[in-house]
């Protein structure tokens, strides 16, 4: 057999070799010596025949017989001679197939700490020696010897061990989206940090219980070497908390995998309640507020789409119920200089699919607020929030801060159609900020936010309270699904948005569909719950 055959078998049957010797020795000692000598004359073998057909039973026999030779010696040495009397019984040390005995024994070492995976690898694989491994590592012999007795007895165990696979490691999670409230950093926000689904199962699975390394490899099923970086990644920026015991928990929210349609349908009702009382109590008044208003360019010059707009920023950011929850444990604080709340949306299923609501309701989703300024330019600003009252595409990763920074150019002057600012207005008409004709189709106010904002009316607190109440109610509900570390922010925003994007989409409904406001055109939606502010307005109409 050619030498490199030779090199590959043996290091294929070395750690069955290893497990033979541990069965027949009395000791650790016993089982190196037996194992190195096994090794030697399988290897020489190897070298000196031209071919094997039955490499399994061939390794067993050079081994079974090694044995006998060593016991002879032994009992020898010991002055006692029963030489040829000594017949081992038939162990097979191959009564698994090859293949998976040596899976087996790779997992098992990479459930023993990096120290003694490093120990093992050396000691059995380099076939270094415990001098040459304590001077490599820096470490006492005595501590070299000491892990190899433990790694030893861990390895063993294991063998006999049943590994239980959790539920992720069966069936992991998949991400149906991402979402975040605060600042992203230079990567993005969660999305790129647990868009992989290895990172995204590893924070899961801490989610309701904390769990050490290893046991958030058995419960992927997955060995602790495989997700080791991971976890530090994912520790280093936030995903991961250390707690006691080296045990990790997570402080990022995933939405329960069981909902209740029936609950769903309640709570949207008691909101449509609290959307017709501000239809008819608040929104008259936020109205009013802005009435006299006209430093304002509408594209289009109705009106009805400013005020849309005004009163959906009221309701979403006038009308909340404070509450002194502290929530900075919940702020992830990323490597790349993010810091903000990380939302997950996975799959969930109905606890009860057979419920028939009454009647169906439209979606009310709406991302959160979006807030632009400028550096470059003081004076400009924005704030939107999508919805299906708007047009634009993207959600935030594609609402720009220079797209407003391109309109204040277009709209001073400062730069034209020219080659040089080509890409600035193609950005510009692809977004439908700006006609083909360089008209801008952007709502844009001349004043200072913080003074526009401020002039719009809070929610008079005896609603508040009585929002509170329903509040209350359904958040209790909901918290219950929810693991301990998560509770309070489930309970936090729950209260202090119930009457937020939901409502206000449930008013604006109401709006228009009672003839308060003419239907939204298609160009109307671009710039719908969309203003620029600046101190300049166009002067065209």
């Amino acid at each position: 057999m050619i030498k490199q055959k030779a090199d590959e078998l043996i290091i294929k049957y070395l750690p069955k070799i290893y497990g033979f010797a541990m069965k027949k020795a009395f000791s650790y000692d016993e089982a190196e010596e037996l194992s190195s000598d096994i090794v030697t004359e399988v290897y020489k073998s190897f070298l000196s025949s031209k071919e094997i057909y039955n490499v399994d039973g061939y390794v067993w026999r050079i081994s079974e017989h090694v044995y006998s030779k060593f016991v002879s010696s032994k009992k020898k040495r010991e002055g006692i001679s029963i030489d040829g009397m000594d017949i081992p019984d038939y162990t097979p040390i191959f009564d698994e197939s090859p293949e998976e005995e040596l899976n087996l024994l790779r997992r098992e070492i990479a459930f023993l700490t990096q120290l003694r995976r490093q120990i093992i690898y050396s000691f059995y694989y380099e076939n270094k020696s415990i001098t040459a491994i304590t001077r490599e590592m820096g470490i006492p012999e005595g501590t070299v010897k000491w892990h190899l007795n433990k790694s030893r007895n861990e390895l063993k165990e294991g063998f006999t061990m049943e590994r239980r696979i959790g539920k992720l490691g069966i069936k992991p999670i998949e991400a149906i989206g991402f979402a975040h409230n605060g600042n992203p950093g230079t990567n993005g926000g969660p999305e790129y940090y647990l868009n992989n689904k290895l990172n995204l199962n590893i924070v899961y699975s801490v989610y309701h219980s904390p769990k050490t390394l290893e046991e958030i490899a058995e419960e992927l099923g997955v060995t602790p070497v495989y997700i080791e970086d991971s976890v530090k990644a994912l520790e280093n920026n936030g995903f991961l908390v250390r707690e006691s015991a080296n045990r990790f928990t997570t402080y990022v929210y995933f939405n329960s995998e069981t909902y209740s349609l029936e609950q769903e349908y309640n709570q949207l009702e008691k909101k449509m309640e609290v959307a017709k009382l501000l239809t008819y109590e608040y929104v008259p008044i936020v109205r009013e507020a802005i009435k006299n208003f006209d430093d304002i360019y509408i594209p289009g010059e109705n009106r009805e789409l400013f005020e849309a707009t005004v009163i959906f920023y009221a309701i979403s950011n006038k009308c909340e119920i404070k509450l002194e929850t502290d929530l900075s444990q919940y702020r992830i604080k990323t490597l790349d200089g993010g810091e903000y709340m990380a939302m997950v949306d996975i799959p969930a299923t109905a606890s009860d699919p057979n419920f028939i609501p009454p009647k169906k309701h439209p979606s009310y989703a709406a991302c959160g607020n979006m807030n632009r300024w400028s550096e470059k330019y003081p004076s400009v600003y924005s704030w939107s929030i999508d919805s299906r009252y708007s047009s634009r595409k993207g959600t935030w990763k594609n609402n720009l801060t220079s797209d407003y920074e391109y309109l204040y150019e277009v709209l001073t002057g400062a730069i034209n159609e020219s080659t040089a600012n080509k890409e600035k207005f193609e950005r510009l008409r692809n977004r439908e900020f700006l006609t083909d004709d360089n008209k801008i189709n952007v709502m844009i106010v001349r004043a200072d936010p913080d003074e526009f904002f401020s002039k719009l009316p809070s929610l008079d607190e005896s609603f508040k309270k009585l929002f509170a109440d329903y509040a209350f109610e359904e958040a209790t509900l909901l918290s219950n699904d929810y693991p301990p570390q998560m509770r309070d922010y489930v309970m936090h925003w729950n209260i202090f948005g119930f009457v937020g994007r939901e409502i206000a989409l449930m008013v604006m409904d109401i709006l228009y569909e009672n003839g308060t406001f003419r239907p939204l055109t298609e160009n109307e939606k671009v710039t719908s719950n969309l203003l620029m502010f600046c101190d300049k307005l166009p002067d065209y109409k």
